[in-house]
C-alpha cells in the first residue's frame, strides 16, 4: 500500500482529477458566459463583455441601446386619468346626441344596437373617448369605425363619449357567472373579470361588459388572442385571452350577452 498522501500535488490521479476539474469549469463558462450569449441577435449581448454580463445577470449601465425596439403597428398612446371625463355639461351631452345620429346604423338610436355592434348606452365615458381615439390613429383598425373617427374632433369624441355615458346602461338579468368570469383561473394568469371591467373595480379605459353582444365579444377575444387587436396598451388583454379556451371565451361572452346575440332594451 503506498504512502503517497492522497491531496498531494505529487499524486498523479489528484493532479488529473483537479486538472479535468478545471478544464471542465473553463470549458462550461466560455460556453454558459461568451458562446451561447454571444450567439443571440439581440442588442444587449453584442460584444465579449455585454454577452458576460448577460449571462451573469448584471446590470450593465454602461451600455447604451443604439435604438429603441418598435412593434410593427401602432400602439395606443391615450393617456387617461380616473376622473378626466367627469365634468361634462349638458351642452357637452346635447352635442353629443347629434353627433350620435350617424351612429344610430350600428349602435342603435339610444346606444342599444340590435346587430353584433356594442350596446353603448351607459358605457364609461373613458372607454368611448380611448377608443376612438384609438380608431383615429390606427391603434386600433376597423372597416367601420376608422373611417368614421377620422374627422372627429378632441371635443366630438369628448361629446359623444359623454352623450354615451348618460344613457341608461343595459341591465343584468341572468344568473349566477360561469367559473371563468367568477374566479378567473389564477394558473394560467387570468384574473377575475370584474376586477377591471365593474362589479368589483373598475380599470380606467375598460369597458364595461353587460349587454354586449356575444358574437362582438368572442371576436374581440379572438383579436386579441391572434394579436390583431392590440390597443391594450400594457398588453394585459391579449394575454389573458392567449390563455383562455374556446369554451370560456363562448361562456364568458354568453354571460355578458345576457343569453342574447344582440342588443337588450334596458330597464
Amino acid at each position: 500500500m503506498s504512502d503517497e498522501r492522497l491531496f498531494s500535488l505529487r499524486n498523479v490521479w489528484f493532479r488529473a482529477s483537479v486538472g479535468a476539474t478545471l478544464l471542465v469549469l473553463v470549458v462550461s463558462a466560455l460556453i454558459g458566459f461568451v458562446w451561447l450569449p454571444s450567439a443571440q441577435t439581440d442588442p444587449q449581448f453584442q460584444g465579449l463583455w455585454n454577452a458576460i454580463c448577460s449571462a451573469a445577470g448584471v446590470p450593465r449601465q454602461w451600455y447604451q441601446a443604439s435604438a429603441t425596439v418598435s412593434p410593427g403597428y401602432k400602439i395606443s398612446t391615450v393617456e387617461l386619468a380616473p376622473h378626466m371625463l367627469d365634468d361634462a355639461t349638458t351642452l357637452s351631452i346635447g352635442r353629443g346626441a347629434t353627433l350620435s345620429l350617424r351612429c344610430t346604423m350600428c349602435h342603435g338610436p339610444r346606444g342599444m344596437s340590435d346587430a353584433n355592434s356594442p350596446n353603448l348606452a351607459g358605457q364609461y365615458a373613458s372607454v368611448v373617448y380611448k377608443e376612438l381615439l384609438d380608431f383615429q390613429s390606427g391603434a386600433r383598425q376597423s372597416a367601420v369605425m376608422s373611417p368614421m373617427a377620422q374627422n372627429l374632433s378632441d371635443q366630438d369624441m369628448r361629446d359623444l363619449a359623454a352623450y354615451y355615458a348618460s344613457l341608461a346602461p343595459f341591465a343584468h338579468l341572468h344568473g349566477d357567472p360561469p367559473e371563468i368570469v367568477a374566479h378567473g383561473a389564477p394558473l394560467r394568469n387570468i384574473p377575475v373579470c370584474a376586477a377591471c371591467h365593474g362589479g368589483v373595480d373598475s380599470k380606467v379605459g375598460s369597458p364595461w361588459l353587460d349587454g354586449l353582444p356575444a358574437a362582438y365579444t368572442k371576436a374581440q377575444l379572438a383579436a386579441f388572442a391572434n394579436g390583431t387587436r392590440h390597443n391594450d396598451i400594457s398588453g394585459q388583454m391579449r394575454n389573458i385571452a392567449r390563455n383562455m379556451s374556446a369554451e370560456e371565451i363562448d361562456a364568458a361572452a354568453a354571460w355578458y350577452a345576457g343569453g342574447t346575440t344582440g342588443g337588450a332594451n334596458p330597464q
